[in-house]
């Protein structure tokens, strides 16, 4: 677990209740990542049967972000209980690729924001479960609306930069589709995180190689993105499996650990469009397609309920 894991080693050392041995470490780390695989397979289960009960949606960039953002608001967020649109003294998290709402909604329930149940009212009319997340409803967890792309970097920056006026020292996080990296807007923010020292921000950038009109490399190819963002003058870090949790817990501890040193910070995640159902990996065809009843028993079976349906 990396860091994670002399993460727990402090915490039992200045902890004058607990008397620590290599065993106990062990079994807590394990049974705090299968807690949180068991929230990721439940999480896909969610994304699934949302999806297919309006028969519109974009499943396949949603599955292949689930692990990271588990690992996000279950692990490497400091977070306050409750919610207010300012986000003081806690982090920030920005959906910029807002057409993959179906995790962010999920992951949201499961966390606590507002009751599981209300998944059951995705993108129906007067939902607050809009398909690209929206403010004017007031959803808890939601800072900014998402569905042109290219703009999330811009409101990360300026939330970072309000941060650092008032004082505040913790961090902000946006999450961009390596498609999304075609707008031009993306560059110019990039640009200026780095020339004013944006140090305060990890932008995580989810390299699936898809887009809605097929992979990346045939529509518009984006080179080397890691060293794109060196070059623009950000510190960079590549997990080489988004999908894997322990690798993205511990891509996003060191992350952190780069924070605050002059630069901003990017994280190229390569992930695969559509993990965890077999049918949906390895093509562009599930970026906004719903299952079939049928295709659905398939995915679900092979992600067995954890937590409870909703």
């Amino acid at each position: 677990m990396g860091k994670v894991f002399y993460k727990l080693i402090s915490s039992y050392l200045f902890s004058p209740t607990n008397a620590v041995t290599f065993d106990t470490i062990k079994n807590h780390t394990m049974a705090n990542t299968q807690e949180q695989q068991d929230i990721v397979v439940q999480v896909r289960r969610d994304i699934l049967r949302m999806v297919h009960k309006v028969n519109s949606g974009h499943p396949g960039g949603s599955l292949g972000c689930t692990e990271f953002f588990v690992a996000l608001y279950h692990e490497i967020m400091d977070i306050k209980n409750g919610f207010d649109m300012d986000g003081k003294n806690e982090d920030l998290f920005f959906l910029s690729n807002g057409h993959i709402s179906p995790v962010f909604y999920s992951v949201l329930a499961r966390k606590g924001y507002f009751p599981v149940e209300e998944l059951n009212t995705f993108r129906l009319i007067n939902s607050r479960l809009q398909g690209h997340p929206t403010t004017h409803e007031g959803l808890p967890g939601g800072r900014v609306a998402s569905g042109s792309l290219g703009q999330g970097m811009s409101v990360a920056i300026g939330a970072a930069l309000a941060k650092k006026l008032n004082g505040d020292n913790h961090l902000v996080f946006s999450l961009h589709g390596d498609g999304e990296l075609q707008e031009g807007q993306n560059w110019e923010a990039i640009m200026y995180a780095a020339g004013n020292n944006v140090d305060n921000l990890i932008a995580t950038i989810d390299l699936n190689g898809q887009q809605i009109d097929g992979a990346t490399k045939d529509v518009l190819p984006l080179g080397d993105v890691a060293e794109k963002f060196r070059v623009f003058g950000w510190d960079v870090l590549e997990i080489d499996n988004g999908n894997d949790l322990t690798q993205v817990i511990t891509g996003l501890t060191e992350a952190k650990g780069r924070t605050g040193k002059g630069k901003p910070v990017c994280i190229v995640m390569t992930t695969m469009m559509g993990n965890g159902v077999d049918f949906m990996m390895h093509t562009h065809a599930w970026h906004g397609k719903a299952p079939s009843d049928e295709q659905l028993e398939t995915a679900l079976a092979q992600n067995p309920e954890t937590l409870g349906d909703y």
